[in-house]
């Protein structure tokens, strides 16, 4: 298949000719057939801001015809005299593969173009269409027109929800990178964007239980396949004149195809076996999305803030490097920033062990004067050395295993003391805590850090822990008020609170109720 017609896409004066072409494509659609150059001049002229030259225009038509986008027939009807009779005019007009070519263009372009969207509308039209049809296979002689409108209906309105929705999830990472750019324009489509979701999932959630059922009762109707086949035989009656069996096999034809888009919806809402349905996947797809814009959101607030950001940190690391005095001051910013140091380990075995026992080199030994190492090959090469010889045998760790249990059992009794001590579900205050141990403080202070970012101003503030084991609650005392918490390494020293830390197993009582449970007032 010659492929020449899109030549003029890619060629150097691609502006020039796709302006023509469109120039008959709009044409055609005016049902005007021919063009004349003057009038391709006077069309482009709209669309091009440098418009091409008599000749130039002459020029892009010729090579538009070599291609094989347009055809050219000696324009004779307005020759008034013999000299006009012999200059070469010509009337223009679209191939047939020159229109193709277009077509296939402007497809090209509209799915670039294509942005996507999540429609509920679309969810309404198809539950409405589905009653329809419903209502249509009830009847005793339904009528085909207006089965083979409701389906069509059907075929595009689904066929348009899953492809805006796949183009909207599809595109949904670019345009939140895009918007991220400028945090203002972000937090503003955030909000939008979260709502916009939550709206869908809930319309969806709620149209998809409803369409499911309809599809199901409609698939297990006797006169569904009734229906499929008096619109395969509507749609089969525009064919030109086929012979009697030509006829039968263009209805059959057109029964499967329809069939098969009955099938595509039905598999869209409803699951079949173990492959859930899309309506499903795209539901679970945009619950997934909300976390990732919050996820998002958050990092940009922590950069704001001024936390640790890697590329701000490399940007800052390489400024320095380019304001180092000389190269001695750029090493040490190099060893500092990466913690680069000689490579001694690389050959550590028995040999060199008890080499170093015999002749110990100190560690400010500078590399150049320290004993040369040799370091075989095969480390360089494949990252692993092993020496000659058979390989070692096995070793058995029982004791080590049985030290690392030892000691994970005295941390987790460790860390149930100090939850034991600290979660009464009572209320106490921080002034009056008697002395921590180390995992005793270490707990409170990681409820700390988990509930006083949350606090607002003199709110009282209560919080779950990450894991949901703990729930930890706050309550400030007057802004003039220390508290003094002695622990084993010294003074923790803060602002006075009401403090109560209870078990989620436990029953817990409101924050409001705090003042009963404490038996004091806040000075």
């Amino acid at each position: 298949m010659d492929y020449r017609v899109f030549q003029h896409a890619v060629a150097e004066k691609s502006p020039l000719y796709r302006a023509v072409m469109r120039a008959f494509v709009e044409a055609k659609a005016r049902y005007q057939v021919h063009l004349r150059p003057e009038d391709v001049r006077t069309a482009i002229g709209r669309s091009l801001e440098e418009p091409p030259d008599e000749d130039g225009l002459h020029q892009a038509l010729a090579q538009l015809v070599a291609w094989g986008n347009l055809a050219a027939e000696a324009d004779v009807s307005r020759v008034v005299s013999l000299e006009e009779f012999y200059r070469a005019r010509y009337l223009y007009q679209l191939t047939r593969e020159g229109e193709a070519a277009e077509t296939a263009l402007a497809a090209y372009d509209e799915a670039l173009g294509k942005r996507g969207a999540l429609q509920s509308v679309a969810l309404e039209d198809i539950r409405l269409r589905l009653q329809s049809l419903e209502d249509l296979l009830e009847a005793e002689h339904p009528d085909p027109g207006v089965a083979h409108q409701v389906l069509r209906d059907l075929a595009e309105r689904s066929g348009e929800l899953a492809d805006n929705a796949q183009a909207f999830m599809a595109g949904l990472g670019r345009s939140l990178e895009v918007k991220r750019a400028e945090r203002e324009a972000f937090v503003a489509y955030k909000d939008r964007l979260i709502e916009y979701l939550e709206r869908f999932i809930g319309d969806l959630t709620t149209a998809s239980a409803d369409i499911e059922t309809r599809l199901r009762r409609i698939d297990a109707h006797p006169g569904l396949e009734r229906v499929l086949g008096a619109v395969a035989e509507r749609e089969a009656a525009d064919e030109l004149e086929p012979a009697e069996d030509d006829r039968a096999a263009i209805v059959a034809r057109v029964a499967a195809r329809w069939r098969g888009r009955w099938e595509g919806l039905r598999d869209w809402f409803v699951a079949t076996g173990d492959q859930p349905a899309q309506a499903e996947l795209l539901r679970a797809r945009a619950r997934h999305a909300i976390p990732e814009v919050l996820d998002m959101a958050r990092r940009l607030n922590e950069q704001r803030v001024g936390l640790s950001d890697r590329a701000n940190d490399f940007r800052t690391l390489a400024r320095w490097f380019l304001e180092a005095d000389d190269d001695g001051e750029a090493h040490r910013l190099w060893r500092g920033a990466f913690g680069l140091s000689p490579a001694r380990h690389l050959a550590i075995d028995r040999d060199t062990l008890e080499r170093r026992a015999a002749d110990p080199v100190p560690a400010s030994t500078p590399w150049p004067e320290a004993p040369p190492m040799a370091i075989s090959p095969r480390l360089r090469a494949t990252g692993h050395y092993r020496g000659k010889g058979p390989p070692p045998k096995m070793t058995r760790r029982d004791h080590e295993r049985a030290r690392v249990a030892e000691r994970l059992a005295a941390e987790h009794e460790q860390a149930r003391a100090a939850r034991d001590r600290l979660a009464t579900g009572e209320w106490w205050r921080l002034s009056e805590a008697e002395e921590l141990e180390r995992p005793a403080f270490d707990l409170l202070l990681a409820l700390l850090a988990e509930a006083l970012p949350r606090q607002r101003g003199d709110e009282p503030v209560a919080v779950t822990t990450r894991d949901g084991a703990l729930r930890v609650e706050l309550e400030p005392l007057a802004p003039g008020t220390r508290a003094a918490v002695p622990t084993a390494d010294g003074v923790f020293r803060g602002r006075d609170h009401f403090v109560r830390i209870t078990g989620t197993d436990e029953e817990l009582t409101p924050v409001g109720d705090a003042d009963g449970a404490r038996g004091r007032e806040a000075p």
